[in-house]
């Protein structure tokens, strides 16, 4: 694994279906580097709502490890209701914690305190089924880790470059 190739590399993934579903944003920093001490400056910003953590996992809290390689994780979606809070900090952590081991299991990243995993993950408010949210937390974890390891395919960049011009969004809804 080379650390410096994949400082600063960025992947997005997505698991499940809408509402239970989740979105990942990920970003990969070596330890000692300008994207790491960026990624680690998060802690010191936290918002309502808004709370970056150390992603641990354990069942209790005095029983918590933290998953290795060190991930950190902020949510995108406000989390100010107490059961969005629980979905985003309870079931969105223990998913993005798997997707991290998942991605260790599957020998994309290495175990290391050289690495720091960043994981930004949108959560909707209205998602009902925590383990629905794990499982989509964690498929989302592991496709945005994939695509900061293997890249994008020219092929989709490609397409995307072709169909500029009609792409959507589904939270956009001008012409």
């Amino acid at each position: 694994m080379n650390l410096d190739a994949l400082d600063g590399t960025i992947g997005q993934g997505w698991g499940g279906e809408r509402p239970d579903g989740a979105h990942a944003n990920v970003i990969l920093a070596r330890r000692g580097s300008v994207t790491a001490a960026a990624a680690i400056s998060m802690f010191a910003h936290p918002a309502p709502g808004h709370t970056p953590v150390m992603v641990c996992v354990g069942e209790r809290q005095v029983d918590y490890e933290p998953i290795w390689p060190p991930t950190l994780m902020m949510n995108k979606s406000t989390a100010l209701e107490e059961h969005h809070q629980t979905l985003t900090w309870g079931a969105a952590q223990l998913g993005i914690g798997q997707g991290v081991l998942d991605s260790v299991a599957a020998g994309l990243l290495e175990a290391t305190n050289e690495l720091i995993v960043m994981v930004c993950i949108w959560v909707d408010p209205s998602a009902g089924d925590e383990t629905a949210v794990r499982h989509a937390c964690r498929a989302a974890t592991l496709g945005g880790i994939e695509e900061c390891v293997n890249g994008r395919s020219a092929a989709a960049n490609a397409r995307l470059v072709e169909e500029r011009d009609t792409l959507a969004s589904p939270f956009y809804h001008g012409d």
